[in-house]
């Protein structure tokens, strides 16, 4: 057996295009075009080319995008008083700042500071309280992106088991908290599974991933996630991003290709899905804080 392939670069291309529909449709009725603001602290390599990767799809949709790159030394005062003029202005409609953040900067301070409106990361205590009640305002943008990869390319969780093995607040949490909701008009996300959440603490975690029809990795480890650990046919979804001897590899190791149904690459696959689903949340924060197009 030979996984097929989920290829998540494609697939963003196409959300890409059906977004710039929408953009082009609120321009062409008198509207602004989405803004998006970045903001980069530091010199990180890994940083600087994820922004870079955003700037580009932004311009490919239409979205305005803004950088605003502070030095590593920065303080913590100084990027909240930029945060609060983003929120402040008009013309931006969704702020992500890049993490990680220099050791001076408290994440959880930075993520209070951004309006719940313009927090398109969907990181803000109100947007993810609205997600767990199953109303959510912004989907997270890297589990939106796999539920997104499952769904299009024929890998529906409904009524799957799906197994997470990660149990992050970027993540696996949200993730696992989309996948067994309900699917409603306010929440289109849910997955409709049966989930369980796994992690480093889980006793006999190969077990547990071999019981999953669809098996997502979030850990952070490379090669984590082997072969015997994954049930013949099943679908897997590799979140893991680490960088091993100059090169980008996941949490699943190479192998998992000859069992597994199917398997999204690193790079290539979950990576270009989150960043589409930014842009996504972008346009809503447009629809939300301008209005919708009048049809």
């Amino acid at each position: 057996m030979t996984a097929r392939r989920l290829d998540g670069k494609a697939l963003a291309a196409t959300i890409r295009g059906e977004l710039a529909a929408r953009v082009a449709a609120r321009t062409a009725a008198g509207k602004p075009a989405p803004g998006l603001a970045v903001v980069l602290v530091g010199d990180n390599p890994a940083s600087l080319s994820y922004v870079r990767a955003k700037q580009k799809a932004c311009g490919e949709v239409g979205i305005v995008s803004r950088l605003d790159h502070l030095p590593a030394a920065t303080k913590q005062a100084k990027l909240l008083a930029l945060i609060a003029k983003l929120n402040a202005d008009p013309a931006i409609h969704g702020i992500l700042v890049q993490l990680p953040l220099p050791p001076q900067i408290a994440e959880d301070a930075v993520v209070h500071a951004i309006g719940s409106l313009k927090d398109v990361d969907a990181f803000h205590p109100e947007n993810v309280g609205l997600l767990t009640l199953g109303q959510p305002r912004y989907s997270p943008c890297t589990p939106h992106g796999c539920i997104q990869l499952l769904r299009r390319c024929g890998h529906d969780p409904a009524g799957k088991h799906v197994v997470v093995v990660g149990r992050s607040n970027i993540v696996g949490k949200p993730l696992a908290v989309m996948l067994m909701q309900k699917p409603t008009a306010a929440n289109p996300a849910g997955g409709d599974a049966t989930v369980t959440v796994a992690h480093s603490r889980t006793t006999n975690l190969a077990k547990v991933c071999r019981q999953a029809d669809v098996l997502i990795a979030a850990v952070g480890k490379a090669g984590v996630i082997t072969a015997d650990m994954v049930r013949p046919g099943a679908a897997v979804l590799d979140v893991g991003t680490n960088l091993v001897d100059g090169k980008l590899v996941g949490d699943v190791d190479p192998a998992v290709a000859a069992v597994a149904g199917a398997l999204s690459p690193v790079p290539g696959g979950v990576g270009p899905m989150t960043i589409a689903m930014l842009l996504e949340n972008t346009v809503r924060a447009a629809e939300l804080i301008d209005g919708p197009v009048s049809r």
